[in-house]
């Protein structure tokens, strides 16, 4: 680089901004990058979670339709 009197920066100031500039856009991708993957991560367990809890109200269903079930034979075989 050459030198400019005008110019109160010296080579290795200029050095260094350019250095700090860098490390800041390789931090910034860094993060970016960041929370896109843990976006997914989230939206990954969000789903995982839906499913588990409608299996989980399915079984109720299931539970307490045959449990309405037995209680409608036993009246039958009650009332017979």
């Amino acid at each position: 680089m050459l030198l400019n009197p005008l110019c109160p920066l010296t080579t290795a100031q200029v050095l260094a901004l350019k250095a700090t500039v860098m490390l800041l856009l390789t931090l910034l991708i860094k993060a970016r990058i960041r929370i896109a993957a843990f976006s997914a991560l989230g939206f990954l367990l969000l789903m995982l979670q839906t499913l588990v809890f409608l299996a989980v109200s399915g079984g109720l269903v299931l539970a307490a339709g045959g449990a309405a079930l037995v209680a409608l034979q036993q009246r039958r075989s009650q009332a017979a």
